[in-house]
């Protein structure tokens, strides 16, 4: 397997909560946690809060259509989990990504 690094756009196994099996999506890598990753969902469903990210350079990303990030869909998967690389995130993209993280993405208690 090729090294994973933050900025990287993946498909991956995403396990269901309810643990019927997993689904194929893409996702943005944000940090590495030993043999752990945390990641966003990536979807081409339109913004529809302020967590959501659309992507401007989603072809040179990798991704096949118009893409969001969803910065309220995190999930911790094992990097075995991660099937392969799609791209990573231009630089305009990442800032915007980490703009919207510190002004919308906190504990809320």
């Amino acid at each position: 397997m090729m090294p994973i690094q933050p900025g990287e756009l993946w498909v991956a196994d995403v396990p269901f909560t309810s643990g019927s099996g997993p689904k194929k999506r893409p996702v943005l890598v944000l940090w590495l946690d030993g043999l752990d990753t945390v990641v966003a969902a990536v979807t081409s469903a339109v913004p529809r809060s302020p967590t959501d990210v659309p992507l401007a350079d989603w072809r040179l990303a990798g991704l096949r259509v118009s893409s969001t990030v969803r910065l309220s869909r995190l999930d911790g998967l094992e990097q075995t989990l991660l099937i392969h690389k799609l791209g990573s995130i231009s630089a305009a993209d990442a800032a915007q990504v980490k703009a919207v993280w510190s002004m919308h993405v906190e504990p809320a208690f």
